[in-house]
Parts: structure tokens; C-alpha cells; sequence
């Protein structure tokens, strides 16, 4: 049930493969402890068309890993440094590129699966 969501510049989608990028935050979410199904991960991205920030290059990914509550400290370290560095690596030219990890609480969160 994890989700990976990617906020980035929308003019980032001009030199990226974003879908190649989607995958490799996949595959290094996978390489970590934190992360057990494949099949429960999902990696999204959303654009920002709009957005300042005032330093020369502006151009930004945020990316949020969700997890359900129980992960370890180690293990969430473990999670932002891999992601970020995979960002890092596949978004040599961006501005900043940040990774925050939010908890889901199991006592309010639902979902349907068809």
C-alpha cells in the first residue's frame, strides 16, 4: 500500500523520461527493508504548473513516500536516502529534489480494489 507521489516542475516532463523515472523509484523502493509486496507499491507523478522560488534554478521534485505507521527510524532513513538518491541520480539537472515520509494511520484509512 505504499504510495510514492512525485511533485515536480512541470517543465522537468521536457527532459525526462518520467515513466523510466517511475520505474526506478519502484525498483529502489524495492531494495529496501521498509517494502515487501511489489504489488502494493504505486508511484505517481503530479506537475506543478506554477511555482516560485526565488534562487536561479528553480526547477524542484518533492516526492512524499505514504507508508502505514510501524516502520523503524533506521528503516525510514533507509527509504528517503535510497529515493532521494535515485531522484538524484535520474534528475541530475533539477534545482532540488527533496523526499518527506508521511504515516498513514491504519485506524482511518480505507480502500476499494475492484
Amino acid at each position: 500500500m505504499p504510495h510514492i507521489i512525485v511533485e515536480y516542475a512541470a517543465s522537468i516532463a521536457h527532459h525526462h523520461d518520467l515513466d523510466k523515472l517511475c520505474e526506478e523509484l519502484f525498483e529502489a523502493a524495492m531494495t529496501t527493508s521498509a517494502f515487501v509486496t511489489p504489488e502494493d507499491i504505486k508511484v505517481r507523478m503530479l506537475p506543478a504548473s506554477h511555482w516560485f522560488q526565488q534562487v536561479e534554478n528553480s526547477s524542484f521534485a518533492h516526492i512524499t513516500v505514504r507508508l502505514m505507521v510501524g516502520r523503524t527510524v533506521e528503516q525510514k532513513q533507509e527509504v528517503t536516502t535510497t529515493i532521494l538518491k535515485t531522484a538524484a541520480k535520474c534528475l541530475s539537472d533539477v534545482g532540488s529534489i527533496t523526499v518527506d515520509i508521511k504515516e498513514i494511520d491504519p485506524a482511518t484509512y480505507v480502500k476499494h480494489i475492484n
